[in-house]
C-alpha cells in the first residue's frame, strides 16, 4: 500500500514538474519575448529573468533586444554636379516593437533586405541633391544624420529604429577614376615641363650674367696688366736710358750679354753667322786682348 502512495506522489510530483516547466520561460537580458496564444499576441516581456505562460496553449517568440548591423552593398549615386560616386555605407538598428515586426518581416534576413532597400534610396535621394565636394566634406556628418532620419520614417513600419548610418567610403567609379588619373598625370607633366623650361631659362640666364662677368673681369685684367706693363717698359726704359748715358760703352756690353744668354741658352743651339758679325764683337775683342797679353 505504501509502495503504491509513494509511485503515486512522484507521478503527482513529475505531473507538476512539468506543468511548472511548460509554465515558465527565462528572458536573457539582450533578449525581448512575445507571449503568442495560439499565434495570437498577448504581452511582451522586455524585461531579463524568469516569466510565466499558460502552459500548452501560449508559447514564447524571443527577439534581439541589442544594436544590430547592417551591411550595405555598395551603390552607385549620381551628384547633383552630376558626378557618380561609389558610396560604401552601413547602418544600426534595433527592434522597438517586436509585435509589428512579427507581424510585417517575421525574421531578421527578411528586415535586412527591406532594410537595404531603403537605406539605397535614402543615399539616393539625400546625396543626390549634394554635389561631389559637398559629400567630400565636413557636412557628410549632417548629411548622414538626414539619411538616418529619412530612413527612420519608413522604418517604424516594421517596428525597428535606426539609430546610426554611417558612410564608410565614397569614391568614383574605375572609369572615372582612371581619367581623373590620366588627366592629374597629365597635368603634373605639363608642370613638370614648365618647371624645367623655367629652369632652364633660368639656367641660360645664369649662364650668360656669368659668361658676362667673366668677360668684363679678364678684359679688366687686361687692361691692368697692360697698364703694368707699360708702366713696368716705361721704368725698364729709364733705367736703361739712365745707364746709357753714364757709361755707354758698358751698356752696350750688358745688351750683348743678354742677348748670348738668351740665344745660348739652349744646349742644342745651332747659329751660322759669320766670325766678323757684330753680335761676336765681343768675342773678337777678348780673344785680341789674351794675344795682348
Amino acid at each position: 500500500m505504501n509502495r503504491k502512495f509513494a509511485i503515486f506522489l512522484l507521478i503527482i510530483i513529475g505531473v507538476a514538474g512539468l506543468f511548472a516547466y511548460s509554465m515558465l520561460f527565462t528572458v536573457h537580458q539582450s533578449q525581448q519575448a512575445l507571449v503568442l496564444q495560439f499565434g495570437d499576441p498577448r504581452r511582451l516581456v522586455q524585461e531579463p529573468g524568469l516569466a510565466w505562460k499558460l502552459p500548452f496553449v501560449q508559447n514564447v517568440t524571443y527577439f534581439e533586444k541589442r544594436i544590430l548591423d547592417q551591411d550595405i552593398p555598395e551603390a552607385e549615386v549620381i551628384a547633383s554636379d552630376q558626378k557618380r560616386l561609389v558610396v560604401d555605407a552601413f547602418a544600426r538598428y534595433r527592434i522597438t516593437d517586436p509585435l509589428k515586426f512579427r507581424q510585417t518581416v517575421v525574421t531578421t534576413a527578411a528586415v535586412s533586405a527591406r532594410l537595404t532597400t531603403l537605406l539605397n534610396a535614402g543615399l539616393r535621394q539625400v546625396l543626390g541633391k549634394e554635389s561631389f565636394f559637398t559629400i567630400l566634406s565636413g557636412e557628410r556628418t549632417a548629411l548622414m544624420g538626414l539619411i538616418q532620419k529619412r530612413v527612420n520614417r519608413e522604418a517604424e513600419q516594421f517596428g525597428i529604429e535606426v539609430v546610426d548610418v554611417r558612410i564608410r567610403r565614397v569614391d568614383l567609379p574605375d572609369a572615372n577614376s582612371q581619367a581623373i588619373y590620366r588627366r592629374m598625370q597629365t597635368e603634373r607633366e605639363r608642370e613638370a615641363r614648365e618647371a624645367r623650361a623655367q629652369g632652364a631659362e633660368e639656367a641660360q640666364r645664369i649662364r650668360s650674367l656669368a659668361d658676362r662677368e667673366k668677360t668684363v673681369l679678364l678684359a679688366e685684367a687686361k687692361r691692368d696688366s697692360e697698364i703694368i706693363r707699360g708702366k713696368g717698359d716705361a721704368e725698364r726704359n729709364r733705367i736703361y736710358a739712365e745707364a746709357f748715358g753714364k757709361d755707354p760703352e758698358f751698356f752696350a756690353f750688358y745688351r750683348s750679354m743678354r742677348a748670348y744668354e738668351q740665344a745660348l741658352s739652349s744646349n742644342d743651339t745651332t747659329m751660322v753667322l759669320s766670325p766678323d758679325s757684330e753680335f761676336f764683337r765681343y768675342f773678337g775683342e777678348l780673344a785680341g786682348d789674351r794675344r795682348q797679353k
